[in-house]
């Protein structure tokens, strides 16, 4: 069953953002296996993120880098909101 990931961090900038996505690239993660969208939106300092994924596992997965590369740029993440999906048109 896919999931919808929803992230509202406290404060994320467009600068950090941008880096997160270097440092995932960087760190052969910058299209995960199994996440099928990634959305960001916002204004600067206020930035969500949404993802769609495959399964938790691979969500999981890919969380084992994201993590410290958020911890890196002092980004809190918060508690996500994840919601299985009943339709992707």
């Amino acid at each position: 069953m896919s999931l919808s990931i929803y992230f509202r961090p406290k404060s994320m900038s467009i600068n950090q953002y941008d880096d997160i996505i270097k440092r995932l690239e960087k760190a052969g993660a910058g299209n995960p296996k199994g996440r099928l969208y990634h959305v960001c939106f916002g204004s600067n300092g206020s930035l969500h993120v949404h993802d769609v994924w495959d399964t938790k596992e691979n969500f999981e997965k890919f969380g084992q880098t994201l993590m410290p590369i958020l911890k890196q740029v002092n980004v809190d993440p918060g508690e996500p909101e994840i919601k299985e999906i009943h339709n992707i048109i």
